[in-house]
């Protein structure tokens, strides 16, 4: 079957574990060259890279803080350097932390929309201007947390809502360009931060898994087939939407 990336392009912001790894690979795979961002996890973006590079693929990683404007700036810089151009965003970078509402403080608030949601956007209006005149597809990792109940995690929530509603906006702003903008929202997937943050072993995994129909919670490559398929010309004609990917629960 032929690769449905060949020759294209692609920045992963959290591209180092999880998901954004998982997908990191999986774009690489079809055939893209994968910039993969980190934060601070130097030793596993260099994992991913070097994995991508073992099976034939083309991959750097680059340093910045998606709460950055002038580290943004290096990253699409960087990815121009090596690469010549842009032609996909995975938005993937982001954080949760669950509180009360008691607990909530302001740099608990700034902390979530800092990074999920105005790094998103800053990454966004980067991307734009860095797209080629055939246009480009800018992947967002929304959650369900952004429809769906989750106690403690009421920022974290609003975070993804706001996701969602940027998803929609800028799919209707950026189509005259033939950018498309979509959002996949996961539920409760079996990553490195899960994993330490105790849901994985927790009440609340096992009653999530007795309401979903597939009887699981997901794992990364549940994700990376979708963020494919935004990414490539099989979706042609989206944009704008979301798409829930949570083994059936609601």
């Amino acid at each position: 079957m032929p690769k449905k990336l060949i020759d294209k392009v692609a920045i992963v912001t959290g591209g180092s574990k999880g998901i954004g790894a998982s997908i990191a690979e999986e774009l690489a795979e079809e055939g893209a060259s994968v910039v993969v961002n980190y934060s601070t996890s130097q030793e596993e973006a260099n994992l991913v890279v070097q994995s991508i590079k073992h099976k034939g693929g083309r991959s750097i990683a680059v340093q910045a803080n998606m709460t950055n404007p002038e580290e943004i700036n290096h990253l699409f810089t960087e990815t121009e350097k090596a690469f010549g151009k842009l032609d996909i965003l995975i938005n993937n970078a982001g954080v949760y932390e669950f509180a009360s509402l008691e607990k909530i403080t302001v740099g608990h608030f700034h902390k979530h929309f800092d990074l999920n949601v105005l790094g998103l956007l800053l990454a966004c209006q980067t991307a734009v201007k860095y797209f080629n005149p055939a246009g480009g597809s800018i992947v967002n990792i929304s959650s369900l947390a952004s429809k769906s109940w989750a106690p403690y995690a009421t920022v974290y929530s609003a975070t993804k809502a706001a996701v969602d509603s940027i998803t929609r906006s800028l799919g209707c702003e950026l189509g005259s360009r033939n950018i498309r903008v979509n959002a996949i929202n996961p539920g409760i997937i079996q990553t490195e931060g899960t994993q330490s943050s105790g849901i994985i072993e927790s009440d609340l995994r096992k009653k999530v898994e007795a309401r979903t129909p597939l009887g699981r919670i997901g794992l990364p490559k549940d994700i990376t087939k979708a963020a494919v398929f935004f990414a490539s010309d099989d979706s042609a004609w989206i944009t704008g939407e979301t798409l829930v990917i949570t083994g059936g629960f609601r």
